[in-house]
């Protein structure tokens, strides 16, 4: 990790000149150091140890992957492989048309109405936040588990109206252990690599998978029994969606599946941007005041709510930048599926195609100072290539809770400034790792006190 004190946590990329086994110990370590140096400051960097594979960074070749010839490139099966034993072939696996009504079934649960009605959820979550803290005030603090805490009781509340039926922290441990024991993604799946080559954790996670699928069977089955909440929630509309196209409705499975998948995307991802973007403002104490007196200004002792969102730039201006720095998910992979071109370089049939965010995020060839936290990139006045910053993906498969999350991190981050103040623990920095999402090893610790 880098030891310069002028910039938040990093892990330096280094030039790989690995054996197969040299690669399976670090990937067991930490998947972002395999990422190539080159990366940085260049559009494309390729190589062929396992299979051919190319790492682009070039705007314009992530346009073409993500969005002018997408059809070309459908996630890896890595991807797919890590995902379905959990998730099935919901709206985030699933390919070609199976995805495609799907996504149109889906799509108005995450309509501007829906997520408005979800904020006061968001609102409640943050106010435990806050009572929570008021009562920890005498010792660092671990924000990591109380932003996963927080975020899971949003996406409980909105997805399952409560916890009625189900242990709310039974479930979050489940998911947890899902993600840290079994969701390991590994290079050496990305690259083909033979199957001797250790995999890290894949077989140990079928227990967490039988407790998780038969929550969700469960609470489907007894909202079918029942009736549906006023307003609905997330569980509702994906009963009641139906593909415009073709009038197709999920089935229980389905309906399950991408339940599932939103549970975990809707709170892994938030928490992880959110204890990220704690630890910057803890890092740069002059942005976190300047944040903190616009959250004071804008909210006068009150949470946040939906209708406060545009008096809080630069709250969200932290967010944006927390997410260029540390994006949850930092690696996608597709696999090419017809020859074609990207940045100059041939692309063949069966390569696989790497987008390295946590590399583009950084690039010099497209950022200014790319390792400094400077939330006034994001100033509205300021523009940024479309494909330059790729946190949510982008194309026809952005993620469709995009809009969900920047909410509810605004949300609890403003209401979490305006109240308390955040201080580093010198000898608690966390470490960038890449697991299957992008974490803060060792926790995220900051003393807190009041504001």
């Amino acid at each position: 990790m880098s030891e310069d004190p002028s910039l938040p946590p990093l892990v330096p990329l280094v030039q790989p000149h690995w054996s197969i086994l040299d690669l399976a110990k670090i990937a067991r370590r930490n998947l972002l150091e395999l990422i190539p140096v080159q990366t940085l400051n260049h559009p494309i960097v390729s190589g062929s140890k396992g299979t051919r594979w190319h790492m682009i960074t070039e705007p314009a070749a992530l346009k073409r992957v993500l969005l002018d010839n997408q059809e070309n490139y459908p996630k890896a099966e890595v991807t797919k492989s890590i995902s379905r034993p959990a998730i099935g072939e919901s709206v985030f696996i699933a390919e070609g048309a199976h995805w495609r009504w799907q996504r149109r079934a889906v799509a108005p649960a995450f309509s501007h109405r829906n997520i408005a009605n979800f904020s006061q959820t968001m609102e409640a979550a943050a106010n435990r936040a806050c009572t929570r803290l008021e009562t920890k005030l005498a010792e660092p603090v671990n924000l990591l588990d109380e932003m996963i805490k927080t975020t899971f009781e949003v996406i409980s509340d909105v997805t399952l109206s409560g916890d009625e039926h189900h242990n709310s922290d039974q479930v979050q441990a489940a998911f947890e252990a899902y993600i840290s024991r079994t969701a390991s993604a590994s290079l050496l799946d990305v690259f083909a690599l033979p199957a001797w080559v250790p995999r890290p954790g894949r077989l140990f996670g079928a227990r967490h998978i039988r407790y998780m699928t038969a929550m969700a069977d469960t609470a489907i089955s007894l909202r079918q029994q029942g009736t549906a909440c006023d307003p609905p929630d997330l569980l509702d509309l994906l009963m009641a969606g139906e593909d415009p196209e073709t009038h197709r409705t999920m089935t229980a499975q389905e309906i399950r599946n991408n339940l599932l998948t939103f549970i975990f995307a809707g709170h892994e991802t938030t928490a992880l941007t959110l204890a990220w973007a704690l630890y910057l403002c803890g890092f740069d104490p002059s942005a976190q005041e300047r944040a903190r007196q616009e959250a004071k200004a804008a909210l006068q002792g009150r949470v946040a709510t939906q209708a406060d969102l545009a008096n809080l730039p630069f709250v969200r201006q932290i967010v944006e930048e927390s997410l260029r720095l540390y994006p949850p998910f930092a690696l996608i992979a597709r696999t090419a599926q017809q020859p074609d071109e990207l940045a100059g370089t041939e692309v063949r049939k069966g390569d696989t195609v790497v987008v390295p965010i946590y590399s583009l995020h950084r690039s010099v060839l497209y950022w200014d100072e790319p390792d400094a936290f400077r939330p006034d990139r994001f100033h509205p006045d300021n523009t940024i290539d479309r494909f330059q910053y790729i946190p949510f993906g982008d194309g026809p498969r952005v993620c469709i809770g995009m809009s969900f999350a920047l909410q509810e991190a605004v949300i609890i981050l403003a209401t979490l400034l305006s109240r308390f103040s955040f201080t580093l623990v010198p000898d608690k920095v966390p470490t960038p790792k890449l697991i299957l999402t992008l974490r803060p090893d060792g926790g995220v610790w900051l003393n807190v006190a009041k504001a």
